[in-house]
């Protein structure tokens, strides 16, 4: 990864091997193959502590995850961990919220941070091989996600795409059109 001052990381993460839980992971994969300027691609199974320490080289982050409700095709949010007080965690459950809350307490790195919902529906079959409609999402988040990342207008994509009420990192959404 070439991170520099004004780099974006898009970071998928969830499970290939559990059907649409791997969407992350597939739109990770889509990204890196557009080879967009100043975008590094990262994914992983899950978000783990040590992410705190290296999104702090980046300008921005946008995390990508599986979402099992929520708005079709897909939701997009910012992610804002300073009113998070205490910082607990298994190594199962790590969030962005979390991530991003440990960066600035840790590291002293205030990330502009974002996470992309992508709606799947089929989870826990021992399956890597998405949904058909989960596939349909998929494309238009990567249309939507390859626009963003070249335009860097992240706040006008809020303003179009966000949540109507806040919860840990958008539990809410606005219908995308």
């Amino acid at each position: 990864m070439s991170a520099g001052a004004d780099t974006v990381l898009l970071y998928g993460y969830g499970n290939p091997g559990r059907g649409d839980d791997g969407l992350g992971p597939a739109l990770a994969s889509a990204v890196e193959a557009l080879a967009i300027p100043g975008v590094d691609v990262d994914a992983n199974y899950q978000l783990t502590v040590e992410d705190a320490a290296e999104i702090g080289r980046y300008a921005a982050v946008v995390f990508v995850d599986a979402a099992v409700q929520g708005p079709e095709p897909f939701c997009f949010s910012s992610v804002d961990g300073s009113g998070v007080g205490h910082l607990g965690w298994t190594s199962h459950s790590v969030t962005p919220v979390q991530v991003i809350a440990l960066a600035r307490q840790l590291f002293g790195h205030n990330v502009r941070a974002y996470i992309l919902g992508i709606r799947g529906y089929q989870y826990n079959e021992l399956d890597e091989v998405l949904s058909s409609a989960a596939k349909e999402n998929l494309a238009a988040a990567v249309a939507f996600v390859k626009n963003a990342l070249v335009e860097r207008q992240f706040e006008r994509y809020l303003a179009e795409f966000g949540p109507i009420a806040a919860g840990d990192g958008g539990s809410t959404w606005k219908a995308s059109p």
